[in-house]
This record gives structure tokens, sequence and C-alpha cells, in this order.
């Protein structure tokens, strides 16, 4: 029984490392495991997506890659128990696995006919794999059954069962490679130069970082983020590969005169650099779905009075190179905030992961209405014509950030010690700024916090209060109030449709 299981996990392996392989001379999105992946995503509903997130957190597609495995594993075990020698049982459930594998592949964006060929051809080979070995295994014996006795047939076995899982490994690692050789992302991202901003960003006063300078809250968040721990949420399970060679960003619809730019034409452009908080529409109260960084780039209102938009287009319907769109208002893009199109982050170019070679970055608006990464298309459009990837799954066709604060320190259930304690947490409403913050005592009062200097209205701000903290249990509530003057939503409400509100709060003990 362990041999026929290991024959048909051995088959499956065959499967996806062969179909790895022939993908890289297709394009990624061949790849049956990742377009099965994809598929995945893109079919969940929206409070699947916000259960992975919530759950699993920037670890939602690693869990997802995990769970795939666990039940193409069990799949396999299966099709290795019940194949026989010329009854391919097992044969047909990897035949099964294959079909949905073509199905997703060929439901990738601009995907033809040719992408399937790949994982037929794989498919093909693991039941072939399957059933010459289940037929060296089965050696005809009174009674029938597999063999327990023929010491021949069973080192033929193994020997067949070794052959095959080197092949599979070692086309796994092939076709990762030459997909990795083929695209020439990172070799093209080595030689890479940032280019140098004509239009800087300003430099950050010590006040405004509370892990630096003499009043340092130790625990308290970073002002900038580092590229390393910016939190990454998209739909691309894998990361799109794109050099500057072959970006080109088409921009049509609603204009004067429709363009398709190269990377070289962005040279025309003013380079701007500016440091400008993202947050996912995702993030839960006191959540760590935000980011503040220093982007360069060229901004977007340019570009688009470059093509002439039509006074009667509201929508600017951007498109991954992977397939995935998103609808920003055009209004927002023109209304004078830095919206970029970036190609570098905290001064290098843009991780692989966040987008490179170009993404968007569009200060007020959570990233699924503004954030492109790997964009490659602008359609000037309508909402009442068109809808981008998350409003066809019920998210608001419009989303500001909401006002949002965030205890930082001291942590959850601390146990802290009686006397002066220093709480200390980050609070954003981005292209609206933060007036102040102020936190309060087990229901009590309000009372003003310390702000940070404020930076900019388009980055987060920084907060601290010194807490004459008496002996028990007590819970900390924190809220802002934005530069106009409106105090954050405490009625606690979840992400969808358009971004949860409500009060963060920590619970810390008092010695």
């Amino acid at each position: 029984m362990l041999s026929r299981a290991g024959a048909g996990v051995v088959a499956a392996g065959l499967v996806l490392g062969l179909g790895e392989l022939l993908a890289a001379t297709t394009g990624p999105d061949a790849s049956p495991y990742f377009a099965v992946g994809a598929t995945t995503v893109d079919r969940a509903p929206a409070w699947a997506r916000e259960f992975a997130i919530g759950t699993f957190g920037t670890a939602d597609k690693p869990a997802l890659f995990v769970g795939m495995s666990v039940l193409l594993a069990t799949c396999a075990v299966v099709a290795g128990l019940i194949e026989r020698p010329r009854r391919p049982y097992g044969g047909a459930l990897l035949a099964a696995l294959g079909a949905v594998g073509v199905y997703a592949v060929l439901n990738r964006p601009g995907a033809t006919a040719s992408a399937a060929v790949p994982t037929v051809i794989a498919v093909v080979a693991g039941m072939l794999f399957l059933q010459f070995a289940i037929r060296v295994l089965w050696t005809p014996r009174r009674g029938g059954g597999p063999s327990s006795s023929s010491g021949i047939d069973r080192r033929r076995f193994l020997a067949v069962l070794g052959a095959g899982a080197a092949v599979a490994v070692a086309a796994g690692a092939a076709g990762r490679y030459l997909g990795d050789r083929l695209a020439q992302v990172l070799e093209d991202r080595s030689r890479f130069r940032v280019p140098l901003a004509a239009d800087a960003a300003p430099v950050v006063p010590s006040g405004s970082d509370l892990t630096t300078g003499p009043r340092a809250v130790p625990g308290a968040t970073s002002f900038v983020t580092t590229n390393r721990d910016f939190y990454r949420i998209d739909t691309a399970l894998q990361v799109p590969r794109l050099t500057t060679a072959d970006w080109r960003l088409r921009v049509h619809g609603m204009v004067d005169g429709e363009t398709t730019l190269t990377w070289d034409d962005l040279a025309g452009f003013e380079v701007v650099e500016r440091l400008v908080t993202l947050t996912c529409v995702s993030n839960e109260i006191g959540g760590d779905l935000a980011g503040n960084a220093r982007w360069t780039g060229y901004r977007m209102s340019e570009i688009l009075d470059r093509v002439g938009v039509r006074p009667d287009a509201d929508m600017l319907l951007s498109t991954s190179v992977d397939g995935f769109t998103v609808g920003t208002p055009v209004a927002v893009v023109r209304d004078g905030r830095d919206a970029l199109l970036a190609v570098a982050m905290n001064g290098e170019p843009l991780p692989l992961e966040h987008g490179y070679p170009a993404r968007q970055v569009v200060p007020g608006l959570y990233g699924y209405v503004s954030a492109t990464k790997w964009v490659v298309d602008w359609e000037l459009t309508r909402f009442d014509r068109a809808q981008a990837y998350w409003t066809q799954r019920g998210w608001a066709p419009q989303g500001p950030i909401r006002t949002a604060s965030r205890i930082d320190v001291p942590a959850p259930f601390a146990r802290i010690t009686a006397g002066p304690v220093v709480v200390a947490g980050t609070a954003w409403a981005q292209h609206r700024g933060i007036g102040r913050v102020e936190i309060r005592v087990d229901g009590g009062p309000w009372q003003e916090t310390e702000p940070a200097t404020e930076y900019s209205a388009d980055t987060w701000r920084q907060w601290r209060w010194v807490w004459d903290a008496s002996p028990g249990e007590h819970r900390l509530e924190v809220r802002a109030v934005d530069g106009t003057g409106a105090v954050q939503d405490e009625q606690r409400r979840p992400p969808v449709p358009d971004g949860a509100t409500g009060l963060h709060s920590r619970t810390v003990t008092v010695g």
C-alpha cells in the first residue's frame, strides 16, 4: 500500500515539475500549480479573502500554497492506491486534476490555447509513469495482488520511483531557473539606476520619528518602513516578471490622442520624490497593513495631460501585467496631490513583489482603488461603464482612506509597573492629515496626546502620552481627529466594503 501511495506522489510530482519546466517556454501563467492558485484567489468571495488575510495576514499566500499542496498530496496518494495494471483509475484522477489545471491556465488574462500545452503534456507523462510503476510493482501470483516477496520487482520498482522523483525535482528546479532566466528581471533590476529627483522629498524632521532622538520610545513604529517590512497584499501568487525593456504603458480610451509609453519615454517627465503612507482596505482596526515609504517616480497627472483626458471621463482603469484591474477617480489623480507612477522605493528600484518596474502610488486612497503594481495599461473611462477587479466582487467603487489610529506601545496584555508609563502609537488620514490624537483609560474622559512633528498630510503621524498608571487591569483606547476636524468613526465595522472603522484598544495589567 505504501509503495502504491509513493508511486502516486511521485507521479503527481512529475506532473508539477514537467508543467513548471514546459511553462518556462510559454510564460509563467502556464504553470498549472500557480494558475490554479491564482484562479482560486480570483474566484474566492470577499468573505473568504477577508478570512485569509485576517487569519494569516501577509502569510495568506504561503498558507494557500500549503493548503493546495496538502490537497494535491492527498489526491496523489489516492491515485496511487486505486491504480491497477491496464485499469488506470489513478490516472483518471490525475487527468481530472489536469483538467482543473487546464481550466485555470486558460482563464488567466491573455491566455491562448497554447498555454494549456504544458499541463496536458505533463499530465500525460504523469499518467504513463504511474501506470508503468504499478505494472512493475504488480507481480501476478496466486490470488492476485501486489508482490510482497519478489525482491527483483521491488528493486525495479524502487529504481523506477527514484528515477521519477529525480526527474520531477530536476524538472521543477530547471523550470523555475529557466523562468527567471527568460524573464531576466533580476539582472534588469540590478542594472537599474534610480533617477535623480528634480523635485525631492523634504528631509524628515527629527521630531517626526519616535524611534530616534532623546525622546525615542522603545517598540514604537519607525516613521519610514523598510522595503523588507512593508506589507504586501495583492492577488499575484506568482510575482510577475517584467523588464524595463519589455515594459509599456498604453494610455487609451476617452482621450484626445492614444499613446503607448516605453521606459525611455519616461525620461521626458519630471522626476518626483515623495514620502507617502499606503494602507490596505483589508486592514483591521489596529492592524499592520499600512506602511510609509519614500517613492520616486513621475506625476500621473502629467502623463494624462499629455494624452488629453476628455471632460466626461471620471475613471482611470489601470491594469497590471497579470490582468488585475483598479479603478481610480480621475479627479483625485488630477487634483494636485502627488499621485505617482513610481519606479523606486526608499531609494532602491521597486522590489519585484512591490511592482517592479512600475506601479501607482496615490495618496488618500486605499490600495484596491489606486496602487496598481506592474501596471501596463491605463484606460480612461467612466464608473458607470466599467468595473475593476474588487468592485466586481462587492467592494465600493471608490475608497478614500478612513481616519485610523493605533496603539503600538505597550504590547497587548503587557504587565507594566505602576507609575509613569509611555504610551505611543501611530495615526493616519492620508491627504487630510492628523490634527490631534486622543486617548482614554477605562472609558474615562478623552485626553490629548503629544503628537510627533507632522511631516505631511500624506504620511502617518506618530504620537506619545505619559500615563500615570495605577495598579490593576486597564483598557486603553485611542482615536484621531483629522486635519479637517472630523473625529475618527467609533462604530465598529469590518473592512468590507470600504474600510474598517472603530477604535483600537489595548488591555494591560499594572503591578
